[in-house]
């Protein structure tokens, strides 16, 4: 697996998971809801991680800096 993930775009995604964290500890989402978003930031945080966005591979795409 190449790196297709820049530092941004994994920021990002470490933001979204934390905030759907805190909004189901909090009680602000329940029920299907919280299980979809909590999917959801699971796959976000994974991706992070592993710097890799299967879903980018079909249309080329990569948000990592290119080199000159």
């Amino acid at each position: 697996m190449k790196k297709n993930m820049g530092a941004a775009d994994r920021g990002i995604r470490v933001l979204l998971a934390l905030v759907v964290a805190v909004l189901y500890f909090t009680g602000q989402i329940t029920g299907t809801a919280a299980i979809i978003l909590g999917v959801l930031g699971v796959v976000f945080l994974l991706t992070s991680f592993v710097s890799f966005c299967p879903l980018y591979l079909p249309f080329g795409m990569s948000t990592t800096k290119k080199d000159k």
